[in-house]
């Protein structure tokens, strides 16, 4: 945004100084001695100032009510941009390493559950690209073939090392390495090519994860022991049927047991508490209960359920959400929610209302480390609803989160942790959540002090 306003800045400028050129030589004619050559001067000058500013501003104006009310929404956050406290002169940064050095971690879980995660939306890889993610503590390269499909294998080419997402180049349904060319095949990793030597080994190969591009997004499976995927994730009609389409999506960084993020839909105390206070109060914890906003309140009604076979791997929350102005219920604002979960990384946050209409925000979580987890909420909305409501709805929702991801930031794993009976769901949670780890789960054996943002 800020190099867009520096260019109709510069253009601005550009017409000015032509349009000043252009009336200095049109007066040129006149004495330049002449008092009414100096009026006419100064009047002309001022007049077109004065347009050339009206017309610049006037350029901001409709790029940004285009933006508003066609584009979609993405507010990508850095890992130290949100949940941190910066005080005494330190920057966020500081703010952040400084916790991650300092902080407890607790007696963690595994850190990578078994599961299907989200590697990028389907938008963000076009055909003939290749790029490189973070995942599960390794790096990936994601490419899609000529064919149009999506492959992911692990990014180091076995031959030397190089990164296959750097400089890599996609040939056909193959990822060629920009080091000695090696190409290996999408499908199933095999080396299929190399330039200079006259046969290719039948064990040269690359590791080839299993993925599936549902939903309008690219997800990989991962499991400890290399077993085969165990369940699918489902496809949305709606998205597959072109009803619903791309509104938006936020992207945070949390620095935390990915464990901690999905229990917060059985911490159902949490939400009358930290979710009660209006949007309109911010996302700083410090302020969020400042009686200059308590005249707007948001309340909440949620039950959290395991599924039964064959989809124990799943689990729902029903969410009513009300909305209070200086005490006054407006009906029409109201919501409910089926956050339906499917394994440790996806959740579908189903929206249904009779005037707002009707969509899906895909919530998901990627571990990137063992305690930085990558989560991305894109949002899915009936075509023929104006794109301010599915955006005011992404960025409601991304205000909520982000009081969570303070307390994530900031907190310690407690594995055995001191309940009441109205926190029965937690302890429910984590059984079903456990399921995910197998014995071979790998566990954090360290933390390092120096892996600074």
């Amino acid at each position: 945004m800020f190099t867009r306003k520096v260019a109709a800045a510069i253009i601005g400028l550009g017409v000015f100084a032509v349009l000043v050129m252009q009336g200095g030589e049109t007066l040129g004619s006149v004495g330049i001695g002449d008092p009414t050559w100096r009026d006419a001067e100064l009047h002309g000058a001022t007049a077109r100032a004065v347009v050339c500013i009206i017309a610049g501003a006037s350029l901001l104006a409709t790029g940004w009510l285009y933006r508003l009310l066609f584009c979609p929404l993405e507010l990508l956050r850095a890992p130290d941009d949100v949940g941190y406290i910066a005080e005494n002169g330190r920057s966020k940064a500081q703010a952040a390493n400084e916790v991650r050095r300092r902080r407890k971690t607790g007696e963690l879980p595994p850190v990578y559950p078994n599961g299907w995660y989200r590697v990028l939306d389907s938008h963000m890889l076009e055909r003939g690209e290749v790029k490189n993610v973070s995942v599960v503590g390794e790096q990936v390269a994601v490419f899609r073939g000529q064919d149009g499909k999506a492959y992911v294998v692990d990014a180091y080419c076995p031959h030397l090392g190089a990164n296959l997402a750097v400089g890599g180049r996609v040939v056909g349904s193959c990822i060629e390495c920009p080091f000695h060319g090696w190409q290996f095949r999408g499908n199933d990793g095999k080396c299929v090519r190399i330039p200079y030597a006259e046969k290719v080994p039948e064990f040269a190969k690359v590791h080839r994860w299993p993925s599936c591009e549902v939903n309008s997004q690219i997800l990989v499976w991962f499991h400890c022991d290399g077993e085969d995927p165990q369940w699918t994730v489902p496809e949305q009609q709606e998205i597959a049927k072109g009803e619903w389409v791309y509104r938006g999506r936020t992207e945070h960084f949390i620095n935390a047991h990915i464990e901690e993020i999905p229990e917060n839909a059985a911490d159902i105390a949490h939400l009358a508490h930290l979710h009660t206070p209006g949007i309109v109060s911010g996302v700083d914890l410090r302020y969020t209960n400042s009686k200059t906003w308590e005249f707007l309140r948001h309340y909440w009604k949620v039950q959290w359920e395991p599924e039964s076979e064959p989809n124990k791997h799943c689990s729902q929350m029903l969410v009513k959400h009300s909305l209070t102005v200086f005490g006054h219920h407006w009906s029409l604002l109201d919501v409910h929610v089926v956050a339906r979960q499917v394994g440790p990384g996806v959740v579908f946050l189903l929206f249904d209302h009779s005037f707002l209409g009707r969509g899906v925000i895909m919530h998901c979580v990627t571990p990137v480390e063992p305690l930085l987890q990558c989560v991305s909420h894109t949002i899915f909305y009936q075509s023929n609803i104006p794109p301010l409501v599915p955006k005011f709805i992404l960025k409601a929702e991304c205000i909520q989160f982000e009081r969570d991801v303070m307390i994530w930031n900031n907190k310690k794993y407690i594995s055995k942790p001191l309940l009441v009976k109205e926190d029965s769901a937690i302890q429910k949670h984590r059984r079903w959540f456990s399921q995910f780890y197998s014995e071979n789960s790998p566990r954090l054996q360290y933390q390092q002090d120096n892996l600074n943002f």
